[in-house]
């Protein structure tokens, strides 16, 4: 049973966290990418870093109102995220989602809603850096894993190295697809897309990413984002792969180092 404290709870005890855990839409309600909440706050836990969440003070960050062109709800909702935030005097941030990352780092400010703003890739790649975080990756070895760039974290915010090096810390052999870093291609989640039926077209996107995952030969697909597992997961379901490749988070496989399985392969 985990125990984490909301940012109510830190104020009332007069305390203030290290970081604030920003867990997003997708990682409080989302089945899957719940998992993936919980292997980071326990990889936090492990790490003994004093975090916090929100709680039911989060809410959406307006990304997927923005990018599918409501401003208005948008700026409502990065308001009221801001005045909460900005109350309990919230410096650091830290999140698993590319798209919440990107909405509290670069379109945050110029609403007033100034925060040092971490994926939770470059921040448990720090933690490992300074020795607060120990990987056990032996049970990776020689295990073949590529790993997809999400848009925003990648090319929209030039993050390409960290989630790589952490994969590297698991001793696993990491496979790139022929477009990766800045030439990476999208999951088709993008832009709200996640919310909504794709255009009729030669081959969905998320179709065509997977076919050029399944090509690295990879038995994991590593990725750093709920929209890009779930649209990754749906393309291997439609390959009828999904017994033998498997996607998951970073953070996941992180946690996974620790216990005695090793992954499908």
């Amino acid at each position: 049973m985990m125990n984490v404290k909301t940012m109510a709870e830190w104020a009332q005890a007069g305390e203030m966290p290290e970081v604030l855990f920003w867990v997003g839409c997708a990682g409080s309600f989302d089945d899957r990418a719940k998992k993936v909440t919980v292997a980071f706050a326990r990889l936090l836990d492990r790490a003994g870093v004093r975090y916090a969440v929100l709680g039911p003070e989060e809410s959406c960050t307006g990304d997927p109102a923005k990018r599918s062109g409501n401003e208005f709800l948008f700026q409502m909702q990065a308001m009221t995220n801001i005045e909460v935030l900005n109350g309990y005097g919230v410096q650091n941030v830290v999140t698993t989602c590319p798209h919440c990352f990107n909405t509290l780092k670069n379109e945050y400010p110029a609403l007033g809603g100034q925060y040092t703003v971490m994926h939770h890739t470059q921040f448990l790649d720090n933690l490992l850096k300074t020795g607060r975080l120990k990987v056990e990756g032996g049970q990776f070895e020689g295990l073949k894993i590529t790993y997809h760039d999400p848009c925003y974290l990648g090319r929209a915010n030039g993050e390409y190295e960290a989630p790589r090096s952490l994969l590297h810390s698991l001793e696993a052999d990491l496979v790139e697809m022929k477009r990766c870093k800045s030439k990476g291609f999208c999951c088709g989640a993008g832009g709200a897309q996640m919310f909504k039926e794709p255009e009729l077209g030669r081959e969905d996107v998320n179709h065509a990413r997977t076919r050029e995952a399944l090509e690295t030969g990879a038995s994991v697909v590593a990725a750093g984002c709920p929209f890009c597992n779930t649209m990754l997961t749906d393309g291997v379901k439609h390959q009828g792969r999904e017994a033998q490749v498997k996607v998951y988070d970073v953070a996941e496989l992180l946690e996974q180092s620790y216990q005695s399985d090793k992954p499908s392969s």
